[in-house]
């Protein structure tokens, strides 16, 4: 076996990497897939972002995965599984299934996978509210998201199907406090260009 075999891999890297490969089976084997970073991290159990984000990179250099990083922050980055063969025949980096060998025997599997990893949306408002309030978040900003993802029928960018509610409502909180120090910081500037000596000589030319 490949992995077995390579002295670079620890425990955390075939953690991440079964996870990814549960996402791929999930999908049914796409030729490549959306992850959401919190929700791999959940499933693969790491704790750091610097640890997953550099465990997925080595995946990509090692030639296990292909790893297409998103830099918009409402689109997920998307992920290229290989398939590695059995025989000296076989291409190691194929991303297109034997079609004469299926990966899977059978489909309810994948159904009973997805069961287990997909979070349910909240069913009522004062779900989200909670949740928010957990958060120290005012029930405002959680009416607001879910009055906006309600109405877009719960799909990040108005594309994706959300899988994990909680984690885009934490990405709903970052983004905004980023908007409040955006709009805080030119009133700043502008209390400082107002300040003035409480003496000052007016023969003093400008």
């Amino acid at each position: 076996m490949t992995i077995a075999k390579d002295t670079r891999l620890n425990p955390t890297h075939v953690s991440l990497y079964m996870a990814l490969f549960n996402y791929w089976n999930i999908n049914r084997f796409p030729k490549d897939f959306i992850i959401i970073r919190d929700e791999v991290m959940k499933l693969s159990k790491i704790g750091s972002k610097s640890t997953y984000h550099r465990c997925l990179k080595q995946l990509d250099n090692w030639k296990y995965i292909q790893y297409i990083p998103s830099h918009n922050s409402f689109k997920g980055s998307r992920i290229r599984l290989f398939i590695f063969g059995t025989t000296s025949g076989q291409p190691l980096d194929s991303t297109i299934p034997n079609s004469g060998q299926p990966l899977i025997s059978y489909i309810n599997y994948n159904k009973h996978l997805e069961n287990i990893y997909k979070r349910e949306l909240p069913k009522t408002e004062n779900e989200v509210i909670s949740f928010f309030s957990e958060n120290k978040w005012p029930k405002i900003e959680a009416q607001k998201f879910f009055a906006h993802y309600s109405a877009i029928g719960w799909k990040v960018g108005g594309k994706i199907k959300m899988n994990d509610w909680q984690a885009s409502a934490k990405s709903w909180m970052l983004k905004a406090s980023e908007l409040k120090l955006k709009r805080s910081a030119p009133l700043s500037q502008n209390k400082e260009n107002l300040k003035t000596t409480k003496v000052k000589n007016y023969k003093e030319p400008l």
